[in-house]
């Protein structure tokens, strides 16, 4: 007697059933067996690096056409945008007096008429632009007409 031997073709991999419960460490592993093996790279090592190695590794050139009409293959090549990196901001508080205030209001208000609004924290680093700009006796001169102020926040009067 004679037993035949039912075989699996080669291409077709024999998966065993797990004991254990199905977990993705074993789905991932059921997957790698289905599929054939990929040659993995080898790493670049220090010896791969070493200046005897451009003398070792020749490039390949393309074969030559034999036709009259050649083309020309323009290579892109990827320009890196620069990212601007945006300022830090500050947030910070300060008391300032009632009329000063007014003041700022008032320089929105005429900053609209000349059709560019502002806030008022536009209008204080223009304001710390220009006093930047003044040479050392009008920045002086500048100083000493704002009168100096308690600091820290009002009291509160009933």
């Amino acid at each position: 007697m004679s037993t035949l031997k039912k075989s699996t073709p080669a291409s077709t991999p024999v998966v065993a059933k797990p004991a254990v419960p199905v977990t993705a460490k074993r789905i991932t592993q059921k997957v790698l067996i289905k599929k054939p093996a990929a040659i993995p790279a080898k790493p670049v090592t220090r010896a791969a690096t070493s200046k005897a190695a451009p003398a070792a590794v020749k490039p390949v050139q393309a074969p030559k056409s034999t036709s009259k009409t050649t083309t020309k293959v323009i290579v892109a090549k990827e320009v890196k945008v620069e990212k601007i990196k945006k300022p830090k901001l500050i947030r910070d508080s300060f008391t300032i007096p009632k009329a000063e205030y007014v003041v700022l209001e008032t320089l929105k208000e005429r900053a609209g008429k000349l059709s560019r609004s502002a806030k008022k924290s536009e209008l204080l680093r223009a304001g710390i632009k220009a006093l930047a700009a003044m040479s050392d006796a009008a920045f002086l001169s500048a100083l000493t007409a704002v009168p100096t102020i308690k600091t820290g926040r009002p009291s509160t009067a009933n």
